[in-house]
């Protein structure tokens, strides 16, 4: 598997597409990120009280930090979405959302979330190669949960060490290879980014239906 391919793979999937493919990313990315910060100011009592306090006081700090957390599927949900561009399926802005249809596929989501978060930082703690090294073998559990949704948490993280056995230096190298794309789009005060992330989260999930195919892996929705 060359890196060239896989970016031409998410190219191509892209083609005809990329109003879709920026418009559902800058969505979400949106949601994402103003919708925590609106319930802190919220819970806070509003603007006004939000910005004359020092500090946020602990019950708007936690409301933000819950409403993060529930937000988890929804960026998995993205992740999903470019799978699924990839894979000619046709998705919708509004299959993004699809991912809150099943409350049990939701929080095995945020647990595999906070799971994979947790084994990276306790190998980040060793030291920070490890943990770029855990990072990246664990990198496929939410693709695995899309094809396997019977998956646990665990298995799924363990089937993604297994896929990625052998392929973390390439996973490596095409995340390194966007790096020039985003230092272009910083040039244009993050205007580009709004083309680089779908094409950066399309290669990524063109990457996975390559590991899937080169591992005889039949895919079953």
């Amino acid at each position: 598997m060359r890196i060239g391919e896989v970016k031409s793979q998410a190219r191509a999937a892209l083609s005809g597409k990329w109003g879709l493919a920026v418009g559902t990313a800058f969505l979400i990315g949106l949601i994402s990120s103003v919708i925590p910060g609106l319930v802190e100011v919220f819970v806070s009592g509003g603007f006004s009280n939000y910005f004359a306090q020092e500090e946020p006081t602990l019950t708007a700090t936690i409301a933000n930090l819950v409403t993060t957390v529930l937000l988890i599927p929804l960026g998995i949900g993205l992740y999903w979405f470019f799978l699924r561009l990839v894979r000619e399926e046709n998705p919708t802005l509004g299959s993004v959302f699809e991912v809150y249809a099943d409350l049990k596929t939701s929080i095995k989501l945020i647990v595999t979330s906070i799971v994979v978060g947790f084994f990276v930082l306790l190998w980040s703690l060793l030291l920070i190669i490890p943990g770029i090294i855990k990072g990246i073998a664990y990198s496929q559990a939410f693709y695995i949960l899309k094809d396997k949704p019977e998956y646990g948490t665990l298995q799924a993280i363990t089937e993604s060490r297994k896929l990625m056995d052998g392929y973390k230096w390439k996973y490596f190298l095409l995340q390194l290879s966007f790096i020039g794309w985003i230092l272009l789009s910083i040039l244009t005060l993050g205007i580009g980014l709004l083309w680089v992330i779908p094409y950066m989260n399309a290669s990524y999930a063109t990457f996975y239906q390559n590991l899937v195919t080169i591992n005889n892996t039949t895919i079953e929705e």
